[in-house]
């Protein structure tokens, strides 16, 4: 339910923005493939803050690449706000029920 209305408001707050790519916004599941709990950082490649277990909720608030290197920085039910690798989080767009390949959001048609 809080995961709900966290993803509501982002996505609120995205569109009176203007930001249509911010719009987007993608509620997401921690992925890891390693299976080891995913760090969470207080920037890409910055200290390790704490971690997250794979099938973990996140909504991400924003994103950025750093080094070739796709980061994201999410918040969790818990509270925990900070960046993660962006390649082990699994996304659903918040406009469509469909798995979106991780953190590559749609072209809108032309």
């Amino acid at each position: 339910m809080l995961l709900n209305i966290i993803r509501t408001a982002l996505v609120v707050i995205a569109v009176s923005s203007g930001d249509p790519a911010a719009a987007l916004a993608a509620g997401c599941v921690v992925a890891d493939p390693t299976g080891t709990p995913l760090n969470v950082r207080s920037a890409p490649q910055g200290r390790v803050l704490s971690a997250l277990r794979n099938g973990t909720a996140v909504v991400v608030v924003d994103e950025r690449s750093l080094a070739g290197r796709r980061w994201a920085k999410v918040t969790a039910p818990d509270g925990t706000l900070g960046w993660v690798f962006a390649s082990y989080l699994d996304c659903t767009m918040a406009d469509d029920d469909t798995k979106s390949a991780p953190m590559k959001p749609r072209t809108p048609p032309q």
